[in-house]
Parts: structure tokens; sequence; C-alpha cells
């Protein structure tokens, strides 16, 4: 290992940022970088635990201790390649990564953990930098053709490691630009869209074949597909979580993924054919808690809102782990994000009974009534009920539900293949196959599991290529990340 000693020396440090007043000018990403002396140092602070835990916590298996040990040593190209094998776009996940390694981490029982997604992205952009990352196409080809649905994180991942095995692979995605979720879904300040296209344009050297502003099931005959020797379902959980009160049908009432989208599309100059939908000079209230919510607001503070208001159903969640929650599990506290710190008032336990309009059918406010939830003994929250007299209305004239998503769009594709749903709605495939009732058919990402995050979906779209290699050639050249932790 590097410094044997530096847990204990050295304190979890994080790059600087931008002021909140700098950012707001902007879309720009505003998180620097470390220096060589810095980026050392948190290095350093990696215990090389005898049982890391940080690989479990990984959805992807990332073997992180050595790739610390690498970056302490100034080992670069060998950083890069322990990482590599195990995440094919650490740019992405280094970026917009909620770090479950990081909760895992050993260090983490009584210190602050290691700073290993900063650290993860660090290696990446260095790797490029110094002419690591590139292309590698591959010299011996299988014959064999694979369609990937959807361009998201999980159809990425499954056509870098398809094409990495030597099958002709061709990605369909209905958008006008490569990236899914990545590139329409996550805001620029978070994730700039340069990254996503300099990854695409390597797996475009390597052999990838990207057809955009192709629907399949639409614009596209889901007939086309019949060509292919296997296919690869990655078309995301795109049905959002609707808000079925009174006054849902007012005009500024929008779900969020339609209000993220169109702003990323303005900042890629890509067309969009609707209305403009502005925060600006607005009092916005963004329903829902998660990082869909916080894009809302960090979004909002750029547009120039008059205000921003966040709710919560569930209970303000505690500041650090309880009982509920032990080390190495992936602790639900409470998380104040960058774009919280930009400007947002925050509340919890908190319902909207009701969308207010004018005489025009314009949002002009929301009727809200406080809630009291009873816990269990474990201080979960279990059911709830309205605070008496608590009953009021706010004003809002933009109003953003960002409550989740419910499964895949059924219409289309999914219908016209045939392939068998599950009891939530999303395509129904065990993890141990990826296999759809459809014998050639497979599928990853959030379309399997359902909403998750960006890295399990990368995880997904692994595990299911290597299936899809297995089902083409019997057995597959692909190593699963389970041989590549036993390894480590």
């Amino acid at each position: 290992m590097g410094k044997v000693t530096g847990f204990k020396e050295f304190e979890r440090q994080l790059p600087s940022k931008d002021a909140p007043q700098d950012r707001l000018k902007n879309y720009k990403e505003f998180v620097h970088s470390f220096s060589e002396e810095e980026l050392n140092t948190q290095a350093a602070r990696c215990m090389n635990c005898g049982i890391p835990f940080c690989h479990s916590g990984c959805p992807l298996g990332n073997v992180i201790p050595e790739f610390n040990d690498a970056v302490y040593d100034g080992k670069w190209e060998d950083a890069f390649e322990i990482l590599s094998s195990t995440n094919n776009f650490p740019e992405f996940t280094g970026r917009i990564c909620p770090a479950p390694c990081e909760s895992a981490c050993v260090l983490g029982i009584n210190r602050s953990p290691v700073a290993i997604e900063e650290i993860e992205k660090h290696i990446a952009e260095i790797a490029y930098q110094k002419g690591f990352a590139k292309a590698k196409p591959v010299s011996v080809k299988t014959g064999k053709t694979v369609a990937v649905i959807g361009s998201g994180p999980a159809g990425l991942a499954a056509a870098a490691q398809l094409s990495k095995a030597g099958h002709e692979v061709t990605v369909y995605e209905r958008d006008d630009k490569p990236g899914g979720l990545l590139r329409y879904g996550i805001p620029d300040f978070k994730l700039e869209k340069w990254v996503i296209d300099r990854r695409v344009d390597i797996m475009k050297q390597e052999g990838v074949v990207f057809k955009c502003n192709a629907e399949v099931g639409g614009n596209v005959p889901t007939a086309e597909l019949k060509s292919y020797d296997a296919i690869v379902l990655a078309g995301g959980s795109t049905i959002p979580r609707n808000l079925n009160i009174p006054g849902r049908e007012l005009k500024g009432v929008h779900f969020a993924m339609e209000f993220l989208k169109q702003q990323n599309k303005r900042v890629g100059e890509s067309d969009f054919q609707e209305a403009d939908l502005l925060a600006t000079g607005k009092n916005v209230l963004v329903i829902g808690g998660g990082d869909t919510g916080s894009d809302c607001v960090g979004t909002s503070n750029r547009h120039g809102a008059t205000t921003i208001t966040q709710f919560e159903l569930m209970p303000q969640p505690p500041a650090s782990r309880s009982a509920a929650m032990p080390w190495p599990t992936y602790p639900m506290v409470l998380k104040t994000t960058t774009s919280h710190e930009e400007g947002c008032q925050r509340f919890w336990s908190i319902n909207t009974k009701s969308f207010i309009g004018d005489e025009q059918g314009n949002l002009k406010g929301a009727l809200v009534v406080d809630l009291a939830w009873e816990t269990d003994a474990m201080g979960r929250p279990v059911k709830f009920a309205e605070v008496p007299g608590s009953e009021r209305e706010i004003p809002c004239e933009l109003a953003l539900l960002a409550m989740g998503f419910l499964h895949p769009q059924h219409e289309g594709l999914l219908k016209q293949l045939g392939v068998g749903l599950d009891a939530r709605g999303n395509v129904n495939a065990s993890e141990s196959s990826y296999q759809t009732s459809v014998n050639n058919v497979f599928v990853a990402g959030d379309m399997r599991r359902g909403q998750s995050l960006v890295v399990w979906a990368i995880s997904e779209g692994r595990e299911c290529a290597r299936k899809v290699d297995e089902y083409l050639m019997g057995k597959s050249v692909l190593e699963s990340k389970d041989a590549i932790a036993e390894y480590a």
C-alpha cells in the first residue's frame, strides 16, 4: 500500500468549488481539481483493508484499494487500467455517482471515508490528458450482430462490452444525440455534455454504430430488429409518477423531466418543439426530495426564479446513521446538495392536496398540509396523519413533479416485441440471465430493475453484455464483476 499511516495523518478533503453567486451565471461544471499533492494525500488515506467493504458497496465491484495505491505512487496508467477493468465510464460516475462505495468504506466507521469518487474522476481525467483513454478496436470479429435500444448508461455499457467481445453493435437512440439520461436528465452544471461526446467518439472509433432520432416501435419499425442475432433493451424507466390531485391540469404544473430535458436541449443548442418552460420570475414549487428535485432547484436558480420551495412527503432524515442504517449499508441521511447551497427553502412531512388556478387556467398556488409520522421501533416512518389546522395555501406559478418513475414505456417497442413484464411493470428478466421471455431479447438497467442509480445501470449493462456474449458464442470472453473482485 501507499502510506501505512496515511489514514491517521490526513483528513478527508474535497476540491474547492466556485462560489454560488458565480456558478449561477452559467451552466458549466464548477468543481475544481485537486493539486497533485492533494490527490496524493487523499489516496494515502486508503487503509488497504484486509476486507475492503468498498468492493461490495460499489455495484460495479470497483477494485478501489488497488487504484488508490497506484494513484499514491503516481502510476496513472496502472490506476486507469485497474479502474477501467470494472467501469467503462469513470468520467461519468466520478461526477454523478452518490458513491455507495464511500458509505461502505471501513475508515468511515469512525472517521470520514476516503474520497473515492473524486479520486476516480481524477484518474479518468488524467488518463484522457495523458492519452491512456483511447479507442482499442478488436482485431478479430465474431460476425454476430447486436442491436442495443437506448443509449443511456446501461445501453452504452452493454454496447461497449459487446463491441469489446468482437460483435457488430448498433445503438438506437430516439433523441437527437446519444446519452439518454446522462444527456437529457442530468444538468450540465453536474455533467457537461462534452464528457459524453468524448466517450461516444471513442466507442465510434471502436466500431459501435449510433442511430439517433430512431425510436424503435415508432419511426423505426420493430421488424428491423429481426436482422440482428441478439437485442438488448436499455430504454430506461421513463414513465414518471404523477400527482393526481385537483388542479393537476393547470398550466404551470409539469413533470420534472420536461423541465430538465428542455433546459439541457437549450444549453446543447438542440431543437425542441414545446413552448419555453422557464422558472424566470416565478415562485417555483418542487415536489420530491431526491436528486431530480435537487436538479430542478439548481436549474430554477439559474433561470432566476423569485423563490424556490422543495417539498418532501417523508420526514426529515437524520444527519448521521441511525440504528436502522448501520455501517456498511447505504445510509438515508440528510443530503444538502450544491443546488440547495445556491438557494432553496426545504420542507419535510408535507402533502400537497390540490393546485389552485386563476380564471385563465394558470397555476397560482398550492394547498398543502403538514403531516405527523408514526415510526416503528427502529425509528423508521410507517404511517402518517394530517396535522389538524395546518392546511394552508402557498403561492407558486410553476410546480415541478419530481417523485420518481414507475416503469418503462409499454406502448410501442415492448408491446410489439411481446416481452413479459413483472408486477411493477418492468421487463421481466432475472439477474442470472438478463434474458426476457423472447429468446434473443435481453434487458438491462432501469428497464429491468426499475428506477435506480447510474452506477447500477452501468453494472447491469456490463453483466447483460456478458450473458448476450454467452448466448451468441456458447461462452463469454467478458469477465464478470465477481471474477474480477475475486482475482483482486
